[in-house]
């Protein structure tokens, strides 16, 4: 599976009342084993914040994927991709994608919402507190002020 394949449209279902069936809201899948969107199942699941008009980011992940979904707020997820240039991805709660970041891939985000955004993140690799496997780095040639 390469980044081309991501993002992807995530499922989304009406919910309904149980009395008179009136949508009452709805349902989106971020994941099942058997659909096979994802080659390694999550070892770790986590919810992070990013406040508004901040940037988490840019960084590698040496050892795990990871597989992000925007659940409230917008994000715009960079990723620099292997000849330099950068590829964008806008993840929101009301059209929901899903955004697959492979180890070693350079990637940031930053809120473009008024308030505070929520990212799901599904890991291949369960994080521990001294894994050491995150590398902080710069895109420096990036135009971060388009953003702001």
């Amino acid at each position: 599976m390469s980044t081309d394949d991501f993002p992807i449209a995530l499922e989304q279902h009406n919910t309904t009342d149980v009395s008179n069936k009136h949508v009452n809201g709805s349902l989106t899948v971020i994941w099942r084993d058997y659909d096979n969107l994802i080659k390694n199942h999550p070892k770790m699941v986590y919810v992070s914040s990013v406040n508004s008009g901040e940037i988490k980011g840019p960084h590698i992940h040496t050892k795990r994927n990871s597989y992000f979904t925007c659940i409230h707020g917008k994000v715009i997820f960079i990723l620099k991709n292997s000849d330099g240039t950068y590829t964008e991805t806008e993840l929101n709660s009301e059209k929901p994608v899903m955004v697959f970041v492979p180890k070693n891939v350079p990637s940031a985000h930053i809120n473009v919402h008024d308030g505070v955004s929520r990212i799901l993140t599904l890991a291949d690799i369960a994080w521990r507190p001294n894994d050491n496997e995150m590398k902080n780095l710069q895109f420096e040639d990036y135009d971060w002020n388009k953003w702001k």
